[in-house]
């Protein structure tokens, strides 16, 4: 019993420290996926395990509906299409992954939703790499260590902690607050 309550303790204060150092992140990096879907580009996102389903959530409420019924924005998740996984990874390397999705399917004026608990997967850095090469913004989502990610994305949006758990939290609930804000769009 006492374990849960510390767990959703640390939960709190996480959010908390969220509140009080990135709200302006959380706001510049909701504009900027705004601004994208607003000039008919989409949105492409990547990680790997929980960030993987965390791309897969905030590309599903883009794509489906958040909170409101409205028109649906163009959103991929780089982590669904397993034949496009696995033959990436078996013919260049699971490093690449995620950049040669982007390079076949992004372009310049998209946006990169690059998250990373770490800030440190060699597959989620390479898609960010490719993402800038072919003129995407890019937005990095991470935990209190950013780097290099956070260096190599023109927004980060880093979450006060180290415990993979609370930043996983963090992300999903920072994915809410950028839904919230799309809702408005239309």
């Amino acid at each position: 019993m006492e374990s849960l309550t510390n767990s959703l303790r640390e939960h709190q204060e996480t959010i908390q420290k969220l509140i009080d150092s990135a709200i302006p992140d959380i706001e510049r990096s909701g504009l900027a996926i705004c601004e994208t879907l607003s000039s008919g580009r989409k949105i492409l996102l990547c990680g790997n395990g929980g960030s993987a389903a965390d791309a897969q959530h905030i590309a599903a409420e883009l794509v489906g509906c958040y909170e409101k019924q409205r028109r649906s924005w163009p959103a991929i998740a780089l982590t669904t299409d397993t034949s496009a996984l696995t033959a990436v990874s078996n013919d260049l390397g699971y490093e690449q992954v995620f950049a040669r999705q982007v390079a076949g399917l992004a372009q310049a004026g998209d946006l990169l939703i690059a998250i990373s608990t770490s800030g440190k997967s060699t597959n989620v850095l390479r898609a960010a790499e490719r993402a800038r090469e072919l003129g995407c913004k890019t937005i990095a989502l991470t935990g209190a260590n950013a780097e290099p990610l956070r260096s190599l994305c023109d927004i980060g949006v880093a979450v006060p902690s180290t415990r993979t758990a609370r930043v996983q939290e963090a992300h999903i609930t920072i994915g809410h607050l950028w839904c919230e804000m799309v809702d408005r769009l239309s």
